[in-house]
């Protein structure tokens, strides 16, 4: 309505105008408080790959035989030695890891023929491929179990003294698992894990020229820490 030169708005159509504006603001913040919010990026699971680089202790079980001579025994050395492993996530909770890494072992007699001295020394390269289950519900601490199997070979072998052609021969075992990662961040955290091999190779070798046969029960634990790296 017009008066006076001036516009008037009818009090009805006034409030009809805020009524509706009113509500199309209220229905779009409705709108936008329903809408599903974003999913958080977690990073870390943006890749399955993960190494680890540890300092590995192995440490041999002191047992083993040779098969002609009642009462044989022999020991092995210990060692510690660098280590990588390659780790594959298939889920959160599901991983394969493959370590891999080289040392030596000593090989002593003992028991009834521990006058005899050192027979001699291998070196022994044993891939280990385990299938693991990582518990998640730790937050920044993950243990993990696992079992798998290790194929060990044995290279550059030798004898000692009265001993020459020692030959051990490569080996097939099981191989079981326990650790834990603790993550310092998205990427980076320290390990420890420790595995028990289920390694007992024949081995042969001469002694003055007489040929003996044998099982070496190694059988060692792989003790080992480290630092992760997730990509």
């Amino acid at each position: 309505m017009k008066r006076d030169g001036i516009v008037r708005i009818r009090r009805p159509a006034l409030a009809a105008a805020v009524t509706l504006i009113g509500s199309g603001a209220f229905a779009a913040d409705l709108a936008e408080r329903m809408a599903p919010a974003e999913a958080p990026v977690d990073i870390a699971a943006q890749s399955p790959w993960q190494i680890r680089v540890r300092g590995l202790g192995v440490i041999t079980n002191d047992s083993g035989y040779v098969d002609a001579i009642p009462g044989s025994g022999l020991t092995y050395s210990n060692t510690v030695v660098p280590e990588l492993d390659i780790s594959y996530f298939f889920t959160d909770n599901i991983a394969a890891e493959l370590i891999l890494g080289t040392t030596y072992a000593n090989v002593n007699a003992a028991d009834s023929i521990a006058g005899l001295g050192k027979v001699g020394k291998t070196w022994l390269l044993p891939p280990t491929l385990t299938l693991q289950y990582h518990f998640t519900d730790f937050g920044a601490f993950k243990p993990y179990v696992g079992a798998g199997v290790n194929y060990t070979l044995f290279y550059n072998q030798s004898g000692s003294g009265d001993f020459t052609d020692l030959d051990v021969k490569n080996k097939v075992g099981a191989a079981l698992q326990v650790g834990f990662d603790y993550m310092i961040d998205q990427h980076w955290g320290v390990n420890f894990d420790v595995k028990k091999l289920f390694l007992e190779p024949e081995w042969k070798v001469n002694y003055q020229g007489t040929p003996l046969t044998g099982k070496a029960k190694l059988d060692p634990w792989l003790v080992g820490a480290g630092i992760t790296y997730r990509f």
